[in-house]
């Protein structure tokens, strides 16, 4: 028996590609070598373009009811609060983006939420299954894999989300260059604390001439917190493994509060700033994301981020392929398109890195010039890409404020044609499904003929967005209102004006064609859902 896909490794990137691909009907497992689910909590949150993935996926309600909004900062200086900020303070949502502002929430609750949805199409997590080898199987066709209890298995595709020491990177071979700065030490654990006076509304962060301490509160939970430190040293400056007792020294160091407040401390680890990085993410038929390919410094909270958008680049990618919809050929797009942005991720956390610890030195210095409007991850796009459809010279096109192919499809607010409610536009892409979007009556014609070569199925969908001024009476099905103008301010659809947007499944923009062109259309699906000739549908 042969598996579509062996995903190894269930941390939020390998849940995020399972239940992507699980929901496309594909046979997925997912195994982890822990012979239990961990409970880290490194990871503090799914950024602005994560929570979107999500929301995708189904599970957003969940995560935003689990965690919090990111919390103000209080900064003392030798004991002393000197200073409040909130980077998130002036964020707000637009018309085109629903999340303004990341979301706290434990790593080990938020792969908790992924694991439910995943079981929700039979789909559960393999603990204590150690990948120990693979083999390319005979003709090309799959991949033998050996476990070490010593069983082999096969599967048609192999995909490693398996951290930073990646045992299925280290089985092919390929390198993972970069540096360890073995001076940049941090330790970090769950702990718990009894002192009432430091309110859980506030990230709490001391620094002195010889260190400091951090503490923030672990939502959903009552008296946990996250405590981060620069480590106790030997005599030789040797940084000492992190205990409880350890802890509370240096909480006395740094806050000059009793340590036997910390109650108690698990999850210890000791964090070294890495930037590294694979030169290939693909060998044949194996794959690899998120930490497996990239590992970046910790500043702005884009490790787990990048892993999530990896597989949700890549999830698709590989559905299509599997159903016979694709060549293999488009795997090639997924490092095309993402090994580009994780190099860009290392440079920019590295940067922002560089920037904390110059805050951190001056006297007004905290943690906020971490985040920038680029952690939110949802100006990430993918111009360069060979699946950035050639660009038609359109009234969208021209508009200054107007997506391009590869950019992040905006979002925008607007009244479903049937009902009446209000919905979004990212309600119509949420899916495993391509999206063509026709604004202006002259769209009408193409949508027709999409509809009519897709049909029902979940391969496509043809959406037309009606001007509040248009007659929606005769809507099809699935049709939307814009009824405030947003979406067509958001494509660069002027008053009048019309145009086809062709959305990827993974929210970003094919091409942009005018109203009236389906033969760019048809080429893109063709290549993205193998279509058949489409039927003249305008006669």
């Amino acid at each position: 028996m042969t598996d579509d896909v062996l995903i190894v490794g269930a941390g939020p990137t390998g849940l995020t590609l399972a239940l992507d691909l699980a929901r496309r009907g594909a046979a997925v497992r997912i195994v982890d070598k822990s012979p239990a689910h961990p409970r880290t909590s490194r990871a503090k949150g799914p950024n602005p373009r994560s929570l979107e993935i999500l929301a995708d996926l189904g599970v957003v309600d969940e995560v935003l009811a689990a965690g919090s909004a990111p919390l103000p900062m209080r900064v003392y200086r030798d004991h002393r609060p000197v200073a409040e900020t909130d980077p998130w303070a002036d964020a707000a949502p637009t018309p085109a983006t629903r999340f303004d502002r990341p979301w706290l929430i434990a790593q080990w609750r938020l792969e908790e939420i992924l694991r439910v949805r995943l079981a929700g199409h039979d789909v559960h997590v393999e603990l204590g299954r150690e990948v120990v080898g693979l083999a390319e199987g005979d003709g090309g066709s799959h991949v033998d894999v050996t476990f070490a209890e010593g069983r082999a298995e096969r599967a048609r595709y192999v995909v490693g989300c398996d951290g930073a020491h990646s045992p299925v990177r280290k089985l092919l071979g390929i390198t993972f260059d970069g540096t360890t700065a073995e001076d940049q030490v941090m330790v970090s654990g769950d702990v718990e604390l009894d002192h009432e006076d430091l309110g859980r509304d506030r990230w709490h962060q001391w620094f002195d001439e010889d260190g400091a301490v951090m503490l923030c509160p672990i939502p959903g939970t009552r008296t946990g917190w996250w405590f981060q430190a620069g480590p106790e040293r030997d005599a030789d400056g040797r940084p000492l493994a992190p205990t409880l007792d350890g802890f509370r020294r240096l909480f006395t160091r740094h806050t000059g509060l009793p340590g036997r407040h910390l109650t108690r401390a698990e999850l210890l680890s000791t964090y070294r700033v890495n930037v590294r990085m694979a030169d290939r993410f693909r060998v044949g038929r194996v794959l690899l994301a998120g930490d497996a390919a990239h590992v970046h410094a910790i500043a702005g909270g884009l490790g787990m981020n990048t892993g999530i958008q990896d597989a949700f680049n890549l999830g698709w990618k590989l559905g299509q392929v599997l159903a016979g919809q694709a060549d293999a050929g488009l795997l090639d797009t997924y490092e095309e398109e993402r090994l580009p942005v994780a190099a860009w991720t290392l440079d920019l956390t590295s940067d922002r890195l560089r920037a904390t610890l110059e805050a951190i030195r001056e006297p007004g210095g905290h943690l906020d010039t971490a985040m920038t409007p680029e952690t939110a991850g949802l100006g990430i796009g993918y111009r360069w890409s060979s699946l950035a459809g050639k660009e038609a010279d359109t009234e969208a096109t021209s508009a200054s404020s107007a997506p391009h192919p590869g950019d992040r499809a905006p979002d925008a607010p607007c009244r479903d044609a049937e009902t009446r409610e209000r919905t979004r536009l990212y309600g119509t892409f949420a899916g495993p499904h391509t999206t063509v979007l026709g604004f202006g009556p002259a769209s009408a014609a193409v949508l027709r003929e999409v509809a009519a070569t897709y049909g029902e199925g979940p391969g496509v969908r043809a959406c037309r967005v009606y001007a509040a001024h248009e007659d929606h009476g005769t809507a099809e099905p699935g049709s939307l209102i814009d009824d405030q103008g947003h979406a067509a301010a958001a494509y660069g659809i002027g008053a009048g004006g019309s145009g086809l947007v062709v959305i990827r499944p993974d929210h970003h923009v094919g091409i942009v064609a005018p109203a009236g062109d389906p033969g760019s259309v048809r080429e893109y699906l063709r290549r993205l859902h193998g279509a058949p000739g489409m039927v003249d549908a305008v006669r």
